[in-house]
């Protein structure tokens, strides 16, 4: 059964800096991170392939937010910096096949962890 655990999510200043990690069992899968702002549909920020070996971002997201991971913790990892308002939503990790944009291929989620970004 797979599972997976949002956490390190809070209240930061623009400019600022917040790590997510979501930990994750039953299975070695690619992984995604997807936000939803108040009101919005949920939309792509990153993804990772199993291994760690390829990542893509965002436009939005590019240079600022980095995807990483630790097979041997379980748990992959989202450092955001430079933090705008607009960045602020729910953020869920979800297990893919690959690096797809599109939350109809992410099959598992987690419960999500906010992200709120003050000006």
């Amino acid at each position: 059964q797979v599972q997976l655990i949002e956490s390190g999510g809070g209240l930061v200043q623009a400019g600022g800096s917040l790590r997510l990690a979501c930990a994750f069992s039953g299975g070695t899968y690619s992984m995604g991170w997807f936000r939803q702002a108040p009101g919005k549909e949920s939309d792509f920020v990153a993804a990772i392939t199993w291994n760690g070996v390829g990542a893509d971002y965002a436009d939005s997201v590019k240079g600022r937010f980095t995807i990483s991971r630790d097979n041997t913790k379980k748990t992959v990892y989202l450092q955001m910096n430079s933090l705008k308002p607009e960045d602020t939503g729910v953020y869920y990790c979800a297990t893919a096949g690959g690096l797809s944009h599109s939350k109809d291929l992410y099959r598992y989620w987690g419960q999500g962890t906010q992200v709120t970004v003050s000006s």
